[in-house]
């Protein structure tokens, strides 16, 4: 099967191609075909599926908006799976218990907190943007502009693998910290017959959330959201615009997913990454996986090898800090937390970097440098050359060594 040829990014259950290429399920556009492709229309045909292929030693991924991955220009070889379910449900909703709510694993994410705003459901507003789904959520503790979502979640059912049941995670249990849980870690760990990666051994099916009601944001904790709504850090502003001020910011940054490219006008072998009609010009910057590194989170005695001038921020825990009301996190004061980007600039890599300079296929973001860009037919490998340059760069320029955030499928770098 050509490029040119690939199914749509959201086939119908009815219509699946067995074979879809990972670069149309992907942000970044790269990546190889599938072995076989599955999308999942209740929780029993997710869990079945995963299921089936453990058993038969077959490899599973499961995907969710396909933001945060890098796959291998060779593919995948097992089943891709997809939860195609999508509906918030409202468990109960009132101004002494707040509104519990919960949601499957497919559900939309930027779908979910607009919802949030929209109906007074607070602490979800500066995670606007973001692209994905529900289920990707906690599993990475996504995070942005000062907020994640563990100063939200309840639960998490999963699947486990391991046990082969569905279990329920209480918040106590998932092990929140900066851009991990106990779901990332389980894709790790060797425990139970794993490692189980590139899929976690717990699987999301469904996620409960608990938030407070109410017109006015969380305390607002970037400095940068504070000043484009002219408020101090700690306060807190309307929620609707706390949500337009952090959609704007990310769209200055090319951080949001680029609605004028349809997901089956793939750029492999097209002039400047134009779909087949000739008629849409996409924003190659806003081809990614987002924040490509994470900022670096270090004990704070070794916070004076950093150069001078380099960020700190403070390391919050999910746990708030007051039970009176919307707070921010805990300061642990054990860490320190510096800006990927900063180093990255500082060791010489521009907004526009490329290995091969204007040439190359894959450069960093012409808007943001933490965002490594597909600027029309780059391959997974031009990816991975870009990722190592920029990491072994701030590596010998500041002794810090960036992790970076996605999950790379049959990549290392």
């Amino acid at each position: 099967m050509s490029p040119d040829t690939r199914h749509d990014l959201e086939p119908t259950v009815d219509d699946v191609d067995p074979n879809p290429y990972l670069a149309d399920m992907t942000s970044l556009r790269v990546g190889g075909p599938a072995d076989r492709y599955v999308l999942a229309s209740s929780e029993a045909e997710l869990v079945e599926t995963v299921r089936a292929a453990d058993d038969a030693g077959i490899p599973v991924l499961v995907i969710g908006g396909g933001s945060n991955l890098l796959v291998s220009d060779e593919g995948f070889g097992g089943v891709v799976v997809r939860d195609g379910r999508q509906g918030v449900e409202v468990d109960a909703q009132d101004t002494c218990g707040g509104a519990s709510v919960h949601a499957p694993a497919g559900q939309d994410w930027d779908a979910l907190v607009a919802r949030a705003v929209g109906e007074g459901w607070v602490g979800l507003e500066a995670l606007s943007g973001i692209p994905g789904t529900l289920g990707a959520a906690p599993v990475q503790n996504i995070g942005a502009y000062g907020q994640e979502v563990a100063g939200v979640v309840a639960s998490v059912r999963t699947y486990d693998r391991a046990q082969q049941r569905v279990r329920t995670l209480a918040f106590g249990e998932l092990g929140f910290a900066y851009r991990t849980s106990l779901l990332k870690e389980s894709m790790y760990s060797p425990a139970d017959g794993g490692p189980w990666y590139p899929t976690p051994r717990f699987v999301v099916l469904d996620v409960a959330l608990q938030m407070r009601l109410g017109t006015l944001s969380a305390p607002v904790a970037y400095p940068e959201l504070a000043r484009t709504l002219g408020v101090q850090v700690g306060d807190r502003a309307p929620s609707d615009e706390v949500r337009a001020a952090v959609l704007a910011l990310r769209a200055g940054k090319g951080m949001l997913l680029d609605p004028a490219v349809r997901p089956d006008a793939p750029s492999v072998g097209r002039p400047n990454g134009s779909a087949s009609d000739g008629t849409v010009a996409p924003d190659h910057d806003r081809w990614s996986a987002g924040s490509f590194f994470t900022n670096p989170v270090i004990p704070v005695e070794g916070a004076d090898r950093l150069p001078e001038g380099a960020p700190r921020y403070p390391v919050r825990s999910p746990l708030p800090s007051t039970t009176t009301g919307p707070s921010l996190g805990v300061v642990d004061p054990a860490w320190v937390k510096t800006s990927a980007a900063w180093l990255i600039e500082h060791a010489g890599f521009g907004k526009g970097w490329g290995v091969h300079g204007e040439a190359s296929l894959a450069r960093l973001s012409t808007r943001h440098t933490l965002a490594l860009t597909n600027r029309g037919g780059a391959s997974a490998q031009d990816v991975v050359q870009l990722a190592r340059a920029v990491r072994d760069g701030v590596l010998d320029a500041f002794g810090v060594e960036l992790v970076p955030e996605p999950v790379l499928v049959g990549l290392s770098l």
